[in-house]
């Protein structure tokens, strides 16, 4: 069984940044694709961030195109973690933010299709 930690929430004023992580325990990262997802209230839950299943450091990545060109979701196999680095944040990005992973190579942007999630983490964005 996975068990995912997501950290690094918080707030932040608009045009700020924060960097989430997410631990992973009970089988490596690199043995797992991961995601991000985030739900505010009263929304349905969106896909922000993928990153493939990779044996080094990398792998391919997708984004959300409400978030392209500010966030960044990399991994780090070496600690279990993959990250996702947010610049440039604005008010709409207020949510709580999860974590996903699955043992396909890439799960993608549907949520139905990560096996593994984490409790969240809130970020929220003054303006």
């Amino acid at each position: 069984q996975v068990q995912l930690e997501e950290s690094g929430g918080g707030v932040v004023q608009a045009g700020g940044s924060l960097r989430l992580s997410c631990a992973a325990s009970g089988r490596t990262f690199s043995n797992l694709s991961g995601g991000w997802f985030r739900q505010a209230p009263g929304k349905e839950r969106e896909f922000v961030a993928a990153i493939s299943r990779s044996a080094g450091s990398g792998g391919s990545t997708y984004y959300a195109d409400s978030v392209k060109g500010r966030f960044t979701i990399s991994r780090d196999n070496a600690v279990n973690t993959v990250f996702l680095e947010m610049t440039n944040l604005k008010p709409e990005d207020t949510a709580g933010y999860y974590c996903a992973a699955d043992r396909r190579v890439l799960a993608g942007a549907r949520s139905w299709d990560y096996e593994y999630w984490g409790q969240g983490t809130q970020v929220t964005v003054s303006s």
